[in-house]
C-alpha cells in the first residue's frame, strides 16, 4: 500500500486557505507557493493519484519543508502538514529509492558501533581534516567534502563520548523519582557537557539516573528522508532498552529526541505497526524534557549556587514550542542566581536547522537563521540559551557566518553552571 494512503482522510482536511503562508519559514525564504504547507498536501494528493511525474522538481519541492510543525499550530483545520511531508518522502523513497545521502544516513543512525568509530575517528583527526578560525573561535574543513562544504562552523567532536563516561545505573536517595535518561547523538557524542549538567542536577535532586547502554538514535534523520523503515527498526531498538528498567520518568535533554519519543514514534511508528503503539504509547507518555521534569520535581534554581553574572536570551526550539514547553525553561532561568533574561523577536521562530533541510539547503537554511541571529545580537546578551543541542549548532553557526561572539548554552549549563563547578 502507497504510505500515502494512510494520510488520505488527512489531505482531505486542507481547504488551501493559505493560513499557513504567513507561518511558513520556508515560504519566507523561497516566496514559492509549492513551499508552503498547502502547496505540499496538493503535490502529495497528485502523487497519491498517479498524474504528476516524480522526477527531481517534486523530490526538490518535497525537500523545501523543515518539520517546523508551525503550520500545523496555526492550522484552522488541524491538518497535520508534518506527517503529511514525511509520508510523501516515505513514498517517494518507495517508489524511486533513498537519496544516496540518506542510504548514509541510515546506514550510520542504525549503526552504533559505527557511529562510535565515527566520532572518535573525528575527534582524534580533527586537527587534520579542521582548521581553527580564530576571529571566530570555530572550526571549519579544510576542504570540501559532499552534503557538508566546508563554510559552516562544526563543533568539536568529544573524544569519549558521554554514554562511556558513565555506569547505566547512578543510584541516587531512598524515594526519590527513577529517571531514565535519553541521551541522543548530539548530546553523546557532541555535546557532552548537556548530559553532564543534567546528571549533576537530578542528582542534586536526589534521583536515581539511569543510562541505558542499549538506547540508540532516535531516528529523526531518517524520518526527514523519509526513510521510516530505519525509524521503525531505531524504535523497536529504543523501546527495548527504555523498558529494560522500572522507571518513573523518561528524561530527554534535546527537543527532537523528545519529539521523537512523545510525538512522530506514535504518530508515525505506532500507526503502522500495531504490534508496537501501545509500548510506543507507554514510553511516550513517561517521556518528559528535562527543564519540564526539573520544575515538576521542585527544582530551585537558587539551591545549587550562584554563578557568573549573565545576560542571556532564550530560543524556542520547535519541538519543544509545538509541545507546549516554552513557559518552564524561562521560568527556571529567569529564578538562576546572576542570571538576567532579555527576550528577542521571535523567539518562538525556526532557526533554520530542520534536520537534513540544513544539508540540501544550506544557503537557505542560514537565510532563514539571519533574522535569529539579529535578534539575538539586539538583545545585548551574552548567551543564547536553547534547549535543544542541534539548535545550539545551528545558532552557533549563524553567530558566526556574522563574526559574532555570543556564547550559545544549553538550558540545563546554565542551570548547573555552579553545581558543576
Amino acid at each position: 500500500m502507497d504510505p500515502l494512503k494512510r494520510v488520505e482522510n488527512e489531505l482531505k482536511k486542507c481547504v488551501k486557505c493559505g493560513a499557513c503562508r504567513a507561518h511558513c519559514p520556508a515560504f519566507a525564504a523561497w516566496q514559492r507557493e509549492p513551499a508552503v504547507a498547502r502547496g505540499k498536501v496538493a503535490i502529495a494528493q497528485h502523487i497519491l493519484k498517479g498524474d504528476i511525474e516524480l522526477d527531481e522538481q517534486t523530490y526538490a519541492v518535497m525537500s523545501k519543508c523543515l518539520l517546523c510543525g508551525s503550520c500545523v499550530e496555526k492550522c484552522p483545520n488541524d491538518v497535520p502538514t508534518d506527517e503529511i511531508v514525511v509520508t510523501a518522502r516515505e513514498s517517494l523513497a518507495r517508489r524511486r529509492g533513498l537519496t544516496t545521502f540518506h542510504k548514509a544516513v541510515g546506514q550510520v543512525i542504525k549503526n552504533r558501533r559505527l557511529m562510535s568509530f565515527g566520532a572518535l575517528a573525528a575527534a582524534i583527526l580533527g586537527p587534520l581534516f579542521f582548521r581553527k578560525v580564530p576571529q571566530t573561535s570555530g572550526l571549519r574543513l579544510r576542504f570540501p567534502l559532499p552534503f557538508v562544504g566546508n563554510r559552516r562552523h562544526i563543533p568539536q567532536i568529544a573524544r569519549k563520548p558521554f554514554m562511556d563516561r558513565h555506569p547505566e545505573v547512578i543510584q541516587g536517595e531512598p524515594g526519590k523519582p527513577r529517571v531514565v535518561f535519553y541521551v541522543g547523538c548530539m548530546t553523546n557524542f557532541v555535546y557532552t557537557e548537556v548530559g553532564e549538567a543534567a546528571l549533576a542536577l537530578f542528582r542534586h535532586l536526589g534521583c536515581t539516573v539511569i543510562i541505558p547502554k542499549g538506547q540508540g538514535c532516535c531516528g529523526l534523520p531518517g524520518m526527514s528522508g523519509g526513510d521510516l523503515d530505519t525509524v521503525r527498526g531505531l524504535a523497536e531498538q529504543n523501546l527495548a532498552a527504555l523498558e529494560r528498567y522500572e522507571a518513573d520518568y523518561i528524561m530527554t535533554a534535546c527537543a527532537t529526541c523528545g519529539g521523537a519519543l512523545h510525538k512522530f514514534y506514535p504518530a508515525l511508528i505506532g500507526k503502522r505497526h500495531p504490534e508496537l503503539a501501545a509500548r510506543i504509547r507507554t514510553i511516550a507518555a513517561k517521556t518528559v524534557d528535562a527543564a519540564q521534569l526539573l520544575q515538576q520535581l521542585g527544582l530551585h534554581p537558587e539551591e545549587t549556587g550562584a554563578g557568573e553574572r549573565l545576560k542571556i536570551t532564550y530560543h524556542d526550539p520547535c519541538h519543544l514550542r509545538t509541545r507546549n514547553i516554552t513557559r518552564q525553561p524561562r521560568e527556571l532561568l529567569k529564578g538562576s542566581p546572576g542570571v538576567e533574561l532579555a527576550e528577542m523577536e521571535g523567539a518562538d521562530k525556526c532557526c533554520g536547522l530542520g534536520g537534513t533541510f540544513n544539508v540540501y539547503h544550506y544557503d537557505t537554511s542560514l537565510k532563514i537563521n539571519e533574522g535569529k541571529s539579529a535578534a539575538i545580537e539586539k538583545t545585548g546578551a551574552d548567551a543564547v540559551v536553547t534547549g535543544c543541542p542541534g539548535c545550539m549548532m545551528q545558532l552557533s553557526d549563524g553567530l558566526k557566518q556574522h563574526g559574532n561572539r555570543t556564547r550559545v548554552m544549553h538550558t540545563l549549563e546554565v542551570l548547573a553552571r555552579a553545581l558543576r563547578k
